[in-house]
């Protein structure tokens, strides 16, 4: 399975970003990239901040059982992999 390069999100068909030229982005979902540019001017710990408010969703679609905080520690160790967030 594909994440978004920049919030983790799994990456279908219908949730991929789009390309300057209106194709579909294989990296970013459409949250966090839209023709061709990032959705939002954001830091790596405002968007951990911002993801973590769907930890009910992410506990959903995975089986596990985290709270808040144990989501945004679990998403520091993951986010700095993604290519948005790499240095």
């Amino acid at each position: 399975m594909n994440f978004c390069q920049s919030c983790g999100m799994p990456l279908t068909d219908d949730n991929k970003g789009t390309d300057a030229d209106g194709s579909r982005n294989e990296d970013y979902c459409i949250y966090c990239y839209n023709e061709g540019r990032f959705t939002q001017d954001i830091t790596m710990e405002q968007m951990i901040d911002h993801c973590s408010r769907f930890t009910d969703e992410i506990n959903r679609q995975s089986g596990q059982e985290l709270t808040p905080d144990q989501a945004k520690e679990m998403m520091r160790q993951f986010f700095p992999l993604l290519k948005r967030w790499k240095k």
